[in-house]
Formats: C-alpha cells, sequence, structure tokens
C-alpha cells in the first residue's frame, strides 16, 4: 500500500475549513492550458512483489554480457574496499554538511575529493561535485559567459566531437538563458578539430571554445593548438575530460601556453558502478581567478581558535546562502555518496594505479583494432590518435551488426548513425582494464561472423 499521509476525511476537513470545494480550487489562478494532463502511457502501478520480479528479470538481462559500449559512462574494475567503505552509514545516510560541528567527517571527505580532482586537471580549485558530466558541461557554459568580461556576447562555440550527450543537455539549460551554442564541424578523415576549421570565427565575439578530450570518438584533440587559438581570440577554453585519461594526458590545466579556464566532466570512471544509468557525478574545477564564479560549494582546511585543523564550508554561492539575483547556480548538488565512493577509488589506486589502468585500456583498445580490422570490410574511420575508444566502419548498418553482436552476448559499442548523419555504417566502441585477450578475440570472431 502506498503511504498517503491525508486520509479523505483529512482532505475534506481542511477544504471546509479553508472554505475550498476541492484542491483544484485551490490552484484556479492557474490558466487551464498550462497545466499538465494525465499522462497517457504510464501503465498502472504494480505490487512490491510485481515490481521486484520485474527488477530481478530486467537486470539478469545484463548478466553474462561482454561490453564494449563507452561514450562517457566506462566498465572498469572497482575494488571491492571502495564500496564497503562507502556504503558504511556514516558515509550512506549522511546529509549535506551545513554544521561543520557535526559534519567534519563529510567535510574532510569532501576536501581531499577537491584536491585530488583538482590536482588531476593541474587546476586551481575544485567544488564539491554535480550531478553529472553533462550538467557538469552546462555550468562550466553558464559560468564563462559570466566570467569572460571581455566578451559582450553570450555565444560559446563547441566542437561537434564534444558528446553528442553532453551538448544536448547543455543546450537544454543555457538556451532558456538567451545563450547560443555554435556547432564547429571536426574533420572528417581525422577524428578532429585544427585551428585551419576555425579561422572563419577568428576575431568574432565568442565568450568560450569547448573542447573535449578525448573526443567522443575517442580521437585527441590538438588541445594545446586549440587553446591557444582561443585565448588569442578572446575567449575562455572550457575542457571537456575523461578522469581516468588524465593519468597519462596532458591535464587541461596544462594545455597551451596558459592551459584551460575550466574544467568538467563525468566521474563515474572513478569507481562509480554502471549501474542502468545512475547514480553518477560531474566534476568542475577551474583557475583561481574564475573561482567566484563556481557553482556550489567548496570546503576549506583551517584551524580552530586552539590551533587544532578543521574543515568548514569556505565558499558556497547558491541561493541558499546568498541573494537569489547574486548566485551561481540553483540547480549545483553535491554527489555526496558517488564523490566518496570516488575519493576512496583514487586513495587506494594512487597516481601509478591510475595509470595502469588507463595504460591497460590504451592497449587494450589498440589490440582490439588490429584484430577487427584484419576483418575483411573493417576498417579504423579516423586517423588521430585514439585513448581507449574509438571508431570502425563496417559494411553492413552499425544497428544490424550491433543486434547480431548483442544475440551473441556482447553489447558491441554505439551505432554513430544516431548521433551524426552519414555514420550509419559506423561503431564507436571501447576497451577498459576489464577485458582479456580472450574478451578482445571472441568480440572479433563474433564480428567476423555478423558480417559473412
Amino acid at each position: 500500500m502506498p503511504y498517503i499521509p491525508h486520509t479523505n476525511d483529512d482532505i475534506k476537513h481542511m477544504l471546509d475549513t479553508i472554505g475550498a470545494k476541492s484542491i483544484d480550487d485551490l490552484f484556479d489562478e492557474i490558466p487551464k492550458d498550462i497545466i499538465a494532463q494525465r499522462l497517457q502511457h504510464v501503465p498502472d502501478g504494480k505490487s512490491e512483489m510485481d515490481t521486484l520480479r520485474i527488477m530481478s528479470d530486467r537486470a539478469a538481462q545484463d548478466s553474462n554480457k561482454l561490453c564494449f559500449i563507452g561514450a562517457g559512462a566506462y566498465e572498469h574494475h572497482i575494488p571491492a574496499a571502495v564500496w564497503e567503505l562507502a556504503g558504511r552509514g556514516e558515509f550512506l545516510t549522511a546529509y549535506t554538511p551545513y554544521q561543520a560541528e557535526a559534519s567534519q567527517g563529510t567535510l574532510q571527505l569532501i576536501y581531499e575529493y577537491q584536491s585530488m580532482v583538482a590536482h588531476l586537471n593541474a587546476m586551481d580549485v575544485s567544488n564539491a561535485s554535480l550531478y553529472d558530466g553533462g550538467s557538469g558541461l552546462a555550468e562550466a557554459v553558464l559560468m564563462a559567459v559570466r566570467a569572460n568580461r571581455k566578451s559582450k556576447s553570450k555565444k560559446v562555440l563547441v566542437l561537434t566531437s564534444v558528446n553528442p550527450l553532453y551538448r544536448e543537455a547543455t543546450l537544454n539549460i543555457v538556451e532558456n538563458q538567451g545563450l547560443v551554442l555554435e556547432d564547429v564541424a571536426f574533420g572528417s578523415g581525422t577524428g578532429r578539430t585544427s585551428v585551419s576549421d576555425l579561422k572563419s570565427y577568428e576575431g568574432q565575439d565568442y565568450a568560450a571554445l569547448i573542447i573535449q578530450q578525448p573526443n567522443f570518438f575517442g580521437s585527441l584533440e590538438d588541445v594545446n593548438a586549440l587553446t591557444d587559438w582561443a585565448h588569442a581570440n578572446a575567449m575562455l577554453v572550457i575542457g571537456v575530460v575523461n578522469p581516468t585519461s588524465l593519468a597519462i594526458l596532458t591535464p587541461p590545466g596544462e594545455w597551451g601556453q596558459s592551459g584551460a579556464d575550466i574544467a568538467c566532466g563525468e566521474g563515474q570512471p572513478l569507481g562509480v558502478p554502471l549501474s542502468s544509468g545512475g547514480p553518477y557525478f560531474g566534476f568542475i574545477t577551474c583557475k583561481q581567478s574564475l573561482v567566484r564564479q563556481m557553482p556550489g560549494r567548496i570546503i576549506g582546511r583551517t584551524v580552530d581558535m586552539e590551533g587544532r585543523p578543521g574543515f568548514a564550508l569556505t565558499l558556497q554561492a547558491r541561493e541558499q546562502h546568498i541573494r537569489r539575483s547574486k548566485a551561481t547556480s540553483n540547480i549545483c548538488t553535491n554527489q555526496g555518496l558517488a564523490m566518496t565512493a570516488a575519493t576512496i577509488y583514487m586513495s587506494l589506486l594512487g597516481a601509478d594505479g591510475l595509470e595502469q589502468v588507463a595504460l591497460a585500456s590504451l592497449n587494450g583498445t589498440l589490440s582490439l583494432l588490429d584484430k577487427l580490422t584484419a576483418i575483411e570490410g573493417v576498417e579504423k574511420v579516423f586517423s588521430a590518435p585514439v585513448f581507449h575508444e574509438a571508431v570502425i566502419r563496417v559494411p553492413k548498418p552499425a544497428s544490424v551488426v550491433l543486434q547480431t553482436l548483442a544475440d551473441k552476448g556482447i553489447q558491441g559499442g554505439i551505432d554513430l548513425g544516431v548521433y551524426y548523419p552519414g555514420m550509419e555504417y559506423c561503431i564507436l566502441l571501447c576497451v577498459t582494464e576489464t577485458k582479456t585477450e580472450s574478451d578482445l578475440q571472441l568480440y572479433a570472431d563474433a564480428l567476423h561472423a555478423a558480417l559473412k
């Protein structure tokens, strides 16, 4: 039975007391044409037993599957200690740490998280996390437009090699605030954007340039040249990065001559399971000069009156704490539990462990590419170097090939035709350290059979 706090008699008594005939009368000033109608395609509710059975059956569909899907969410090995610790009551049930005297453990953990993420990105400061990578990019765009005093426009350049799901989420959040995202095409042969592709935008007023490294296709952008070009044209640079890749790639704070201004991304690869799409957490970091524009909260380390170290909310430019008109954001959040797992994961692996994960993923991807491109009719699409994702072209529609692989228990990748017209025969695939040589060979054999 659902928990309903008020009986029909309770509701009637309250309505009689205030002189209203129905609950609808309380909202009669709302125009009828904007009131949500009854949902047409939502089935009737089910019992707890039926719901558990459905969820169990759905979960079983994911078992014994080889997953080669990436595109922003990655299957990495998570040491057992990560969620054994994150699942402790002190973390699992902790609330936002407004009372420092009662929340020193949570505050210290967030401080350690911020320190690690800022260091990983070679940036000065990090906030205490966001909903996910897509909303993190949206916040970075809003932040850049506020911060770039040289720009009078509300326009931002975004490379079309940036994750299309992130671009869609960002557009949904910022377009109602009058911001414009202008797409820049990528090189069809290289899979990345060159400075020459930006020639037509030189001298124009844009607040920022968004670069993803590695980009959605797994290709490595020439971030140094792109960053310097943007700064030379009075734009801020927003870097969207995979945190695992930063163990072996140049971090955004060191791109070009002066580094990116803001870096953001999805923290899921750092110890958070795929879990049917969430919950995940986003991260955002920036240079010290932009810290006042950063959404959310920042935890700082200090000392008390007796000289003992302690932690406190240092910067909290949210509408709960300051005037709404001065707030940097009213949708940012602290995805506390996922962020806790990421902090423990990074602590356990350390710099060397994270580097081993990144290298194993890279080597696995290169090995799989060799096996697949040896199959007649299969070719690597882009010439740019990759991290642990790459694009192949197959002689049959990607949707058909992927369904055949799925029937054999292999989740073979993403059909790029869904997001990029003209790429209906292209598959974006991913390899992480969880895949063995036998897994890679199994994929190659299954693809060979699917193409016969």
